[in-house]
């Protein structure tokens, strides 16, 4: 089978699930206002989706085995299809809330499918770039999503955000029936399912990522419900783990950790994801509180570094098979660390080229990160074990990106709550700095039509407004700063790894370490 129409096949459906968690986003007002929701419930149409993706990732190696591999590919396309269907003709919150659910339990599994289908079709020297197509593939849905989810909003409605799913679905499973075929390893098999894992897994990372999603909105661990998830969380977690060291047929098959050099590429792709996704969901949010951007100019600001991305990722491919991916994998950090740096030197009176260059940059580091980082944590593994590796590296990559995104929210929330405190102090009619303050404010004003007096409410508003912009953005220089020493020292966990190129003649693998 042409391996090329076998990449196109999986990473359609893949686009359109990676597509579909980020295009909701910049339809929420849209949908709440339709179906007569507040905001904070109607934020749960976006956690339900993210808490189901997140239980069925760790697991899909195990129903791959359970059903056949290209059945359950077949059937995750279709029931998301057709909870996409259900999704767009909801009537009622609770009813959208509930399709979501099932749209993001069958679409979790395709990110794992379609990463190991790939490295199976490709030989080992072309790991990098079977990766590269996957990362592409991933990059083009956050690029995308947001600007796709806005015009068709805009000009059609909300329901066309998941509309629009059900002709790329029906394409897709055809295509899977026409060009995947499953190798004996993979096909379907009888075994006793452990029922226990199961409930323990699905509670255990229901209740974390609900926890993650929620906790700075709830105060942390100053909500009860906060708290109570966490130990329900990591109670649920640890049974987990032990329960799976002695199942017959273990949901998860944590013996893979026994590699050193896959459980380096995990800690590495915990890290890296963790700082990554954290910077990434602060962009435009500064870009839209405090620089006034548009949902769609906050878009071409972050398109940009997403499209180098898309180039840097065939380059990294090649690399990694001329040159030790360490060194590949070390440059992209640094690159990122960099990237994330001239981030925490943002300002209010940054330019469009000021706020852009840095999102290039970091795309070209994410290029060159990505890549790497999969092939020496993956290219080890037996094909027969790709399925549950897979899923194993994909759930912490997502599962490093949702902590990233909750610790770097709640940084942002404390400094900017110290830098108010430590600027309002001074906020007095007898601190001679405000005095000074107060006429160049009452001469801006009245430039502007206004002729206020110097104690008028408009001077003291005005100052004040500038007092928590200007604690909101020294937030979030500090947040970014933060970030970028935590990827800086990222690089270290390389040390920890060995590089590995692998290669197969008459169906045994070799491994070759490469010093």
């Amino acid at each position: 089978m042409n391996k090329w129409l076998v990449a196109v096949t999986v990473m359609l459906p893949t686009i359109v699930q990676i597509i579909d968690t980020s295009i909701v986003n910049v339809s929420l007002d849209h949908i709440r206002g339709s179906l007569s929701a507040g905001i904070d419930e109607s934020t749960w149409v976006i956690t339900s989706y993210l808490a189901a993706n997140a239980i069925v990732i760790p697991m899909t190696g195990w129903l791959s085995r359970l059903f056949g591999r290209k059945r359950y590919l077949i059937g995750s396309v279709f029931f998301f299809t057709l909870t996409s269907f259900l999704c767009g003709i909801s009537w009622s919150l609770p009813a959208l809330i509930v399709f979501r659910v099932f749209q993001g339990a069958a679409g979790g599994a395709l990110q794992p499918l379609s990463q190991a289908i790939l490295l199976e079709t490709f030989p080992p020297r072309q790991h990098g770039m079977a990766m590269a197509i996957f990362g592409m593939g991933v990059m083009f849905g956050p690029i995308i999503g947001p600007l796709l989810g806005g015009w068709i909003t805009d000009n059609w409605s909300w329901h066309w955000v998941f509309f629009i799913n059900i002709p790329i679905g029906i394409v897709s499973i055809l295509m899977t029936r026409s060009f995947i075929i499953d190798p004996h390893y993979v096909e379907r098999r009888k075994m006793k399912i452990d029922y226990l894992g199961l409930s323990l897994l699905t509670v255990g990372i229901g209740c974390l990522q609900i926890m993650l999603d929620r906790g700075q909105r709830e105060d942390w661990f100053a909500s009860s419900f906060i708290f109570w998830l966490c130990i329900i969380s990591f109670t649920a977690l640890a049974v987990f783990v032990i329960n799976e060291l002695f199942a017959e047929n273990p949901v998860v098959q944590f013996r893979i950790f026994r590699n050193p050099a896959f459980t380096a590429g995990n800690i590495i792709g915990f890290f890296t994801f963790f700082c990554l996704f954290g910077s990434i969901v602060l962009l435009p949010i500064y870009l839209q509180t405090l620089m006034g951007y548009t949902a769609f100019l906050a878009g071409l600001v972050l398109g940009p570094g997403g499209l180098m991305t898309m180039i840097a990722m065939p380059i990294g491919g090649k690399l990694v098979t001329k040159m030790n991916p360490k060194a590949v994998l070390g440059f992209g950090i640094a690159v990122t660390a960099f990237s994330i740096f001239m981030m925490s030197r943002f300002s209010l009176s940054a330019d469009f080229d000021a706020i852009v260059w840095p999102r290039i940059v970091m795309g070209v580091g994410m290029g060159l990160l990505f890549i790497p980082l999969m092939t020496l944590t993956m290219s080890w593994v037996r094909k027969e074990d790709m399925g549950n590796a897979a899923s194993i590296f994909n759930f912490t990559r997502m599962l490093g990106g949702s902590f990233g995104v909750a610790i770097a929210s709640t940084i942002l929330s404390r400094r900017a709550q110290y830098h108010h405190s430590h600027l309002a102090d001074n906020m007095s009619l007898l601190d001679r700095n405000f005095q000074s303050a107060l006429p160049q404010v009452a001469q801006t004003l009245q430039e502007q039509g206004f002729a206020p007096a110097l104690l008028d409410p408009a001077s003291l508003g005005t100052i004040y407004r500038g007092l928590l912009k200007q604690a909101s953005m020294m937030a979030f220089n500090d947040t970014f700063y933060v970030l970028a020493v935590m990827m800086t020292c990222s690089i270290f966990l390389i040390l920890i790894m060995r590089s590995h190129a692998h290669h197969a003649e008459e169906g045994v693998q070799k491994e070759i370490v490469l010093e």
